[in-house]
C-alpha cells in the first residue's frame, strides 16, 4: 500500500490489489478529495458518494478499451484520480487546469464530454450501435444518478436500448434512499439465480427449443413468460418492474459502499448479453461528517475549511439570485396569481424562501426543462402567472418549448434567467454565453438585462404587466442593491452621458465596464458617450437620436457570444448610417473555465483592452 495516491500506476493497480489495501485506498481518497477541494471549491459531496462505486467499475472493467460514461460528471473526480490525473488535482476547475467534468481533451478515460444532466444513457445507446455495427468487443458502462433519472430524455434512452437489446450496463447511482436488507437480500438471491448457468440455459431452452415446436411451441413459451413475470411482479419492487418492461435486466438494489458486492454484481452484469440496470445505493457526502450532514451545500462549494466545513471566503452583500428569490416572494405576497417553477434548483436560484412561504404555489419539476416550459404554459393558459427559473446553459433544452408553447401563444411566462454570461470554473458546459442569440430568434419574446438589484426588482414588476413572454438574464455572483431607490423601469435603453467621437452600448453587467471604458478614453481626448442597454429586445434605438455629425463609432459591450448577440444586431440596424459599430463580446468558440477577470483579460474584454483596441482602430493601428 502506498501512502500517497499519485505513486500509483492507476487503472492498472487496481487489478492486484488485495481486499484489504482497495478498502484502505477507500480513505486515502477520501482524505485527498477532502484536501484538494477544501483548496480549489468543486462538486464534493457527489464524489465522496462514489468512491467505493468507481474503484469497483475500473477494477472490473477495462478502461479506455470498455466505455465509462458519467451523466453530467458531477462524480466523476474518483474516476480521475484513478486515471492517472492525482497530480493535477491542484488545478481542478482553475484557467487552464483540470476540469470539473469529463473532458475527451484530458484523457483518453474521459469518454464522453458531460456536464448537463439525463445524457448518458442514450450516449451509451449510440456507442453501442456503434460497437455492434463494427462488430466490436467492448463494455459500454453509464453511469447515472437518480437526480438526472428526473429527466425524460434518460427514459428516452432506455426505452431504445430495451428496444434494440443491445449491450449497455447503466449503473443507476441512487443516493435518495437507504437500502432495505430484505429487498437487498432477494436482489442479491435474484442476481445470483438470473445470471447462473442454469437459469440462462433454461432461458434460452424456452425461447429456443419449445418456442419451435411446430404449432404449440410459440403459447407454450408465452405461458411460460407469464408465469415467470407474475413470480417477478409479485417479488421484485416496482421501479423493478418498470425497467424490466422496458426491455432491461434489472439488479438491485445493491450497497454502493461494499466492494465486494458492487464487485460481484459487475462481474455477473459482463456474463449477460442484454441490456442491465443496476441500482446502486450510495450516501452522498459518505466519509466526511460534514457533507454527510449538508450534501446539498457539499454538492458545489467553494473553498472551506475542512476541519469546520465553513467557507473561506463568505459572499459579501447581495447577489442576483438571493435578490430574485426575495423580489419573487414579495411579488407572491401581493399577487395570489403569481406561481413560480424550477428545475432542480430551488436553492441555487433564490426561490427557497418562496417555496415554504407558498408551497401550493411552487413546483419543482425535477431536471425537465422541457416539461418545465411547457408546465408554465398550461399554468398561463389557466390564468396563473408564471415565472420559470432555470440557468442560462440549462434553459437551452427547451428551445422548442419556449417558442411552440409560450411564444407562439403569447402567453405571459416570465423567464428568469440565472447565470447568464460568464460562470467562471464550471466552464463550457455552463457558460450563458448564448441566451442572447438564441432568445432574439423568437417572435413575441421580450429580453431584459439588468445592469443591477434595483433594476432586476422594476423590471420583475414590468414582467408581469406585460401579459407577453419575458426573459430577464442576469449574471452569477454579487449585485448592487440600494433599497432606498426607488427605481423604476418602462422598457426603455437609458442614455447616461452624451455621444461624442465614440458612442458606448454596454449590456446588463457590462455597464460598469462600459463606465471604465469611457473614463478611459476621456483620459485619451477621445470623447464618448453611454447608453445602458436593458433591452435587448425589441430593441429601443431611440438613444441614436441624440448621436451627431461627429459619431464616427458605436461600441458594443455585452456578456454574450458575439454571434447573434446584441451588437451583431444593432450593426444590422443602423447599416446604412455610416456608422460604424465595433462588437466586444465573446468570440465564437467554447470559452473554457476560469474566473471572470481571467478569461475577460484572455479574450479582450477588460476596459483596458477594450479602450487600447478603439485607440488602435481610431489610429488606424488595426
Amino acid at each position: 500500500m502506498k501512502t500517497d495516491i499519485t505513486e500509483y500506476n492507476f487503472p492498472e493497480d487496481l487489478k492486484s490489489m488485495s481486499e484489504e489495501e482497495l478498502e484502505l485506498l477507500t480513505y486515502s481518497i477520501r482524505d485527498f478529495l477532502i484536501d484538494k477541494v477544501s483548496s480549489t471549491g468543486g462538486h464534493l459531496a457527489s464524489n465522496l458518494g462514489v468512491v467505493e462505486l468507481t474503484i469497483a467499475l475500473h477494477r472490473c472493467f477495462d478502461s479506455p478499451r470498455d466505455k465509462i460514461i458519467w451523466d453530467v460528471g458531477h462524480q466523476a473526480y474518483v474516476h480521475k484520480i484513478l486515471t492517472g490525473r492525482a497530480s493535477e488535482f491542484d488545478t481542478l476547475r482553475k484557467l487552464d487546469g483540470l476540469s470539473g467534468f469529463p473532458k475527451a481533451k484530458e484523457s483518453p478515460h474521459d469518454i464522453y464530454d458531460t456536464g448537463h444532466s439525463s445524457v448518458s444513457i442514450s450516449a451509451a445507446a449510440g456507442i453501442a450501435a456503434a460497437r455492434d455495427i463494427k462488430k466490436e468487443k467492448y463494455e459500454v458502462i453509464a453511469v447515472i444518478g437518480d437526480g438526472s433519472l428526473t429527466g425524460g430524455m434518460a427514459y428516452e434512452g432506455l426505452n431504445n436500448i430495451g428496444d434494440s437489446k443491445s449491450k449497455v450496463i447503466i449503473v443507476l447511482n441512487d443516493n435518495g434512499m437507504s437500502i432495505s436488507p430484505n429487498t437487498g437480500g432477494i436482489s442479491k438471491y435474484l442476481g445470483s439465480l438470473r445470471t447462473s448457468k442454469g437459469y440462462l440455459g433454461a432461458k434460452n431452452f424456452v425461447k429456443k427449443t419449445i418456442g419451435s415446436i411446430p404449432n404449440v411451441g410459440k403459447s407454450i413459451a408465452d405461458g411460460l413468460a407469464d408465469i415467470k413475470n407474475d413470480i417477478k411482479y409479485s417479488i421484485m419492487d416496482h421501479g423493478g418492474v418498470l425497467i424490466e418492461e422496458l426491455g432491461l435486466t434489472y439488479f438491485g438494489p445493491v450497497d454502493g459502499h461494499s466492494l465486494a458486492d458492487l464487485t460481484d454484481i459487475f462481474e455477473k452484469a459482463k456474463n449477460l448479453n442484454e441490456p442491465v440496470l443496476i441500482h446502486v445505493i450510495t450516501k452522498k457526502g459518505k466519509g466526511y461528517r460534514n457533507a454527510e450532514k449538508s450534501p446539498g451545500k457539499f454538492h458545489g462549494i467553494g473553498p472551506f475549511d475542512p476541519t469546520t466545513g465553513a467557507l473561506i471566503s463568505k459572499p459579501q452583500g447581495f447577489t442576483y439570485s438571493s435578490l430574485f428569490g426575495q423580489f419573487i416572494a414579495k411579488k407572491g405576497e401581493e399577487d395570489s396569481k403569481i406561481v413560480a417553477i424550477t428545475a432542480a434548483m430551488c436553492e441555487a436560484t433564490g426561490l427557497e424562501h418562496f417555496s415554504q412561504k407558498f408551497p401550493q404555489r411552487f413546483f419543482d419539476v425535477g431536471i425537465a426543462e422541457e416539461h418545465a416550459v411547457s408546465f408554465a404554459a398550461g399554468l398561463a393558459k389557466g390564468g396563473m402567472k408564471p415565472v420559470v427559473c432555470i440557468y442560462s446553459s440549462f434553459l437551452q433544452r427547451a428551445y422548442d418549448q419556449m417558442i411552440e408553447d409560450v411564444c407562439m401563444q403569447k402567453l405571459p411566462v416570465v423567464f428568469a434567467i440565472d447565470r447568464a454570461g460568464c460562470v467562471g470554473a464550471d466552464g463550457e458546459t455552463h457558460h450563458g454565453m448564448l441566451d442572447i442569440s438564441y432568445l432574439s430568434t423568437m417572435p413575441n419574446m421580450t429580453i431584459l438585462t439588468p445592469k443591477d438589484g434595483n433594476q432586476l426588482e422594476a423590471m420583475l414588476d414590468y414582467a408581469f404587466n406585460l401579459d407577453a413572454p419575458v426573459a430577464i438574464r442576469y449574471p452569477r455572483g454579487s449585485a448592487f442593491y440600494d433599497k432606498n431607490i426607488m427605481s423604476t423601469y418602462c422598457g426603455d435603453n437609458i442614455r447616461t452621458h452624451l455621444p461624442g467621437r465614440v458612442d458606448i452600448w454596454a449590456c446588463g453587467k457590462m455597464y460598469d465596464c462600459g463606465l471604465k471604458v469611457a473614463e478611459l478614453l476621456d483620459q485619451y481626448g477621445i470623447k464618448s458617450g453611454l447608453v445602458d442597454v436593458t433591452t435587448i429586445k425589441p430593441m429601443d434605438l431611440r438613444p441614436l437620436e441624440d448621436i451627431t455629425a461627429d459619431t464616427q463609432y458605436i461600441v458594443t459591450i455585452e456578456d454574450n457570444s458575439v454571434k447573434g448577440g446584441f451588437g451583431m444586431q444593432l450593426g444590422a440596424a443602423v447599416t446604412g448610417t455610416g456608422i460604424k459599430v465595433l462588437n466586444f463580446a465573446w468570440p465564437d468558440e467554447f470559452i473554457p473555465q476560469g474566473n471572470f477577470d481571467q478569461l475577460a483579460d484572455r479574450f479582450g474584454l477588460t476596459a483596458e483592452k477594450i479602450a487600447e483596441r478603439i485607440c488602435e482602430i481610431i489610429e488606424g493601428k488595426a
